[in-house]
């Protein structure tokens, strides 16, 4: 016969069983949660919180309806921007911004710090790398005015040192041809030292032991660099590439805005500008969040696919 035993009807069930010991664990460790808590709050207010403004790149959008009360229009305001005379320009302009940064300022961080990482004179290598550092601690409005400053026609310093020099001064300023290099070299300027304070971090963990049985292998010091530290860097390497290739289209607006001018506006036009001008400057309000959140879209599909293309070669990805 089979057992009928009946359950006990005070008996809790399963799931009220879990509930207990999850909130059982929450109050025992609650000191971790109390610690993650402004962490989880910043991003479920700043980040989580207004997407759901995302909605009015479908519709209509007019500040006195409302969001909920505007009128839904699709895909018309994505159609507009893929059939624009300007789509492309803006595409290319920002993808090769990108791809310029990429290609001079990911590999000099990395040069920056297998150099100081051999620089064995303690007070020459604590200048030399206070000296790559500052430039971090600048404020774009002040590296933008640095940089108008400096490539000014009439007084700037670079360019009466070129002049001096024997040679005729481009127009930094004004020709479009010169103005990614002028923002990319700028931007490597500023940002190569603090980027090799991860790399340094990685070269840390190298076992002296290696150097060591290198050294009694007849290792030159370039071979040790080689086979030693540079193996050791690629993981760091690898997912940092990951990240940037994960924002190709999210060329920052601040400075390219503070150094753009109609004059140079054929190569400065990127889509973070574009993005500006329609939505504060124009009130398009639905189109320019239509255009951001189109590039939201490409950056999170080149993260997934990068990623993607990473893990299927090397254990470095990032999930």
């Amino acid at each position: 016969m089979q057992n009928t035993e009946a359950v006990p009807a005070s008996a809790p069930a399963p799931r009220t069983r879990t509930a207990g010991r999850r909130w059982r664990s929450i109050a025992r460790n609650w000191e971790l949660y109390v610690f993650v808590a402004p962490a989880f709050f910043y991003f479920l207010i700043f980040s989580y919180g207004p997407m759901y403004g995302i909605q009015i790149a479908f519709k209509n959008y007019v500040p006195t309806k409302g969001i909920f009360g505007s009128a839904w229009t699709g895909f018309d305001h994505f159609v507009r921007f893929f059939h624009s005379y300007y789509f492309w320009d803006l595409i290319w302009n920002t993808l090769s911004i990108s791809l310029y940064e990429l290609a001079v300022g990911f590999p000099i961080p990395i040069i920056l710090a297998l150099a100081f990482n051999e620089v064995r004179t303690g007070f020459f290598k604590k200048l030399a790398q206070t000296v790559t550092y500052a430039p971090h601690f600048i404020s774009v409005v002040v590296m933008a005015g640095m940089i108008i400053t400096f490539l000014t026609p009439s007084t700037g310093m670079v360019v009466r040192l070129i002049e001096a020099l024997g040679f005729g001064s481009p127009e930094f300023l004004t020709d479009p041809r010169w103005f990614k290099t002028m923002y990319v070299l700028s931007g490597v300027w500023q940002s190569a030292g603090w980027g090799t304070i991860i790399y340094l971090a990685a070269l840390s963990g190298v076992d002296p032991g290696l150097h060591e049985a290198a050294v009694i292998d007849g290792a030159s010091r370039f071979q040790r660099v080689r086979h030693i530290n540079v193996p050791t860097l690629v993981p760091t390497m690898t997912i940092l590439l990951i990240l940037n290739m994960g924002s190709l289209f999210g060329v920052g607006f601040e400075k390219i805005l503070l150094l753009q001018n109609p004059l140079n506006m054929d190569s400065s036009d990127v889509i973070s500008t574009f993005v500006y001008r329609s939505g504060l400057v124009d009130a398009q309000y639905s189109f320019s969040t239509a255009i951001g959140l189109f590039n939201s879209v490409v950056n999170a599909v080149m993260l997934v696919l990068v990623n993607q293309i990473v893990r299927r070669t090397s254990e470095n990805s990032l999930w």
